[in-house]
């Protein structure tokens, strides 16, 4: 088999070789949807005579704004056959945000799910290059807002046309994937072919899939992780993957046990989260060989290996590049790895200094065969500038690396919690309150302190409880097991953490909601 030079030309070769593998099971409660590779290649042929016929060329832009449903994936191989760019979306963005992304990236349509088809008439008629939407579901005949609307069932309807996939160059579009915009509007990333290809052999070579395994992920496909680690990995190998239609914790031993997964993708508040649920006398009683994990708290790490019975591979990484791998049983506990080959590294302080070993420091990520850092942000080149500066890519997160070179992340900057002084793990603080029992998910960030000393900060727990919580049971906990230093000042009861598409808590919309539901937020420190 030839190295392919996209998604859709992988998923024609598979085709090819074994068109009745099961490639990829949407697990959905009561209605899974499974994709054999022929499946995919077909249907991925049929959407893209659609998005043709919708006026789409090569270089234009059409969003994503879904589940992860099988039309995502065939949605990708349409877009590679035709030479189009997808731009993944939230599937909850609505409002200006999502006009946001929509006029920055200039989508020309979308492909939705008709769950979020109303959020998406509510703006079309402020998007002068939107016309169209390919609706997965029911969809209305008549133009709400002016915006033809057509049914993705339609699409698939027609005999499979005979296209190839062509060979495109490394440095063609593939797609716009935007930062979170936690300190500011989000950001489009522009990623080519050629990314695709490279992280589509991670799987063997860094993270130790085996041709046994059965990767899982709940992970959203509009985020890295899920495209990178799972998909592009599993097609690469040919290993039956299965993917949820998103994230939930509650069902996810169930969800493993059933489709015997082997392997699963995680993130640090996820972990913690699932750490946070009741003990049972069952848990290691699971297929799990490895979970592969990118922000494992080392705070909890031994106790969920042996807890589940599983190994951890623990890594960094960011859309934008940089890479470092711990495999498992190699490196440290709390290490999230050594540079990955290819790459190079530094850590250096404020002003641009290089760090000693032990140092916390700004991690930039270099090429070892000393070609420059590329990043290219999406109308952006001012920003492009600042993160490749130097020839060198600049992460934005603060590490330590020891004698060895095993890096130990500390927090990204402008986010780390300095109280009375000191830094404090927000993680050991998460897996104190995690393991009380009226705790089912927390996250703790901090607030410019009440001191008003510079860079200090005052700790918040936001607790989402099970059932009833009681203060001053919660208080007592956290003063018994943490240092006097690393107890929350306030706790904010809310009924769920808001968080991104991949699961990382959104900060900001809890600080909001310090603001505007005062009568939430509780101050512990002298009841």
């Amino acid at each position: 088999m030839t190295e392919f030079s996209s998604i859709g030309e992988l998923v024609a070769q598979k085709a090819a070789s074994d068109p009745d593998f099961p490639a990829l099971t949407f697990e959905c409660e009561g209605a899974d949807e499974v994709r054999t590779s022929r499946q995919l290649w077909d249907n991925g042929r049929r959407i893209a005579v659609r998005l043709a016929a919708l006026g789409l060329a090569g270089g234009d832009r059409f969003g994503l704004l879904m589940q992860n449903h099988p039309e995502f994936v065939e949605a990708m191989i349409a877009s590679s056959i035709l030479g189009t760019v997808f731009v993944p979306l939230d599937p909850r963005a609505k409002g200006a945000r999502l006009r946001y992304l929509l006029e920055d990236s200039a989508c020309r349509g979308v492909i939705c799910g008709d769950y979020a088809l109303a959020n998406l008439t509510e703006i079309a008629p402020s998007l002068d290059k939107l016309t169209w939407a390919l609706v997965l579901g029911a969809a209305p005949g008549a133009r709400p807002n002016g915006l033809r609307v057509v049914s993705m069932s339609d699409a698939l309807a027609p005999a499979v046309p005979d296209l190839m996939a062509p060979r495109v160059g490394a440095a063609e579009p593939m797609q716009v994937m935007y930062t979170s915009g936690t300190t500011g509007d989000p950001k489009g990333i522009m990623i080519n072919h050629a990314r695709f290809v490279a992280v589509a052999h991670h799987g063997e070579q860094l993270f130790g899939f085996r041709s046994d395994d059965r990767p899982y992920t709940g992970l959203s496909l509009t985020h890295g992780n899920a495209q990178f680690v799972t998909l592009a990995s599993s097609l690469k190998m040919g290993l039956p993957a299965v993917v949820s239609r998103k994230f939930t914790k509650s069902r996810l031993w169930e969800i493993l046990r059933r489709y015997r997964c082997t392997t699963f993708t995680l993130l640090g508040g996820m972990a913690t989260a699932i750490y946070s649920e009741p003990a049972k006398p069952d848990d290691g009683d699971n297929p799990v060989r490895f979970v592969v994990s990118a922000g494992m708290p080392a705070a909890i790490w031994k106790d969920f290996a042996r807890r589940f019975d599983v190994e951890i591979v623990e890594f960094y990484a960011a859309v934008e590049g940089g890479f470092s791998i711990n495999p498992a049983g190699v490196g440290p506990v709390g290490s999230c790895g050594r540079v990955a080959p290819g790459l190079i590294a530094k850590l250096v302080d404020d002003q641009g200094d290089e760090v000693p070993p032990g140092t916390q420091g700004e991690i930039l990520f270099g090429m070892a065969d000393g070609s420059p850092a590329n990043v290219q942000y999406l109308n952006n080149p001012e920003a492009s500038a600042r993160k490749t500066a130097g020839g060198w890519l600049h992460s934005g997160d603060v590490v330590t690396m020891d004698a060895d070179g095993w890096l130990f992340y500390a927090y990204r900057k402008g986010s780390g919690i300095r109280h009375n002084g000191e830094f404090v793990s927000a993680a050991l603080v998460e897996k104190i309150l995690a393991e009380h029992d009226d705790v089912d998910d927390v996250f703790v960030y901090g607030i410019p302190g009440a001191s008003g000393a510079p860079g200090e900060k005052d700790i918040v727990a936001a607790i989402v409880p099970r059932g009833a919580v009681e203060r001053r049971s919660l208080f007592c906990w956290a003063r018994e097991r943490l240092e006097p230093n690393s107890v929350p000042s306030f706790v904010q009861i809310v009924s769920e953490i808001p968080k991104t598409a991949s699961e990382k808590p959104q900060e900001r919309f809890l600080i909001e909601m310090l603001k505007s539901d005062p009568a939430s937020v509780h101050e512990l420190e002298g009841e």
